[in-house]
């Protein structure tokens, strides 16, 4: 049951954004900017990436959610981020992607400078400033997102096929103009 009345039946963050559009607007905005604007990761790399740090926060509409959207733009799928989600040291990655995830989990686990042991393994791998900046920008955000959702008990999906559905849509829709 959530903690404040949600005047609509929509699960997760979409819920709260639909009854409160004054703060949805920039929540989506930012949520746009970082996982479909100019980087140098793919958008289904971004979308992974939100979907790790949503699962080590036990996030389970964002992780879903997003690990549809990533897997809807990956090579692998589904099974490339269910192995993600269970242990990103030893799912079929890049080496570059594989050192990105391990900076995004420190900046899940603790709001403290990333280690510079884990950055010199990521430039070690070709990681540049924006590759660094990019990781560490989504898993902040996503650390919010997912306090924002998890916080206020959000209610999940009953409904089967909720989150393939919400990949396809934020695939070829994004975030801007969603609510």
């Amino acid at each position: 049951m959530p903690h404040i009345r949600i005047a609509n039946d929509l699960p997760g963050i979409r819920g709260l954004m639909t009854d409160r559009p004054d703060t949805a607007a920039p929540l989506n905005a930012i949520a746009d900017a970082l996982l479909r604007g100019d980087s140098p990761l793919t958008r289904g790399e971004r979308e992974l990436i939100a979907a790790y740090v949503s699962e080590l926060n036990t996030t389970r509409f964002c992780a879903d959610t997003h690990g549809a959207a990533a897997a809807a733009q990956l090579d692998g799928g589904i099974d490339l981020v269910k192995a993600v989600q269970h242990d990103a040291d030893t799912a079929p990655l890049a080496p570059l992607l594989r050192a990105l995830l391990r900076i995004a989990a420190e900046v899940q686990a603790q709001a403290a400078p990333v280690r510079d042991e884990t950055i010199a393994a990521a430039r070690a791998e070709g990681a540049t400033d924006t590759h660094i900046h990019d990781t560490v920008l989504i898993a902040a955000a996503f650390c919010m997102y997912n306090r924002y959702v998890s916080g206020l008990a959000t209610a999940l999906p009953t409904g089967p096929g909720y989150y393939e559905e919400a990949g396809r849509r934020i695939t070829t829709h994004g975030y801007a103009t969603a609510v």
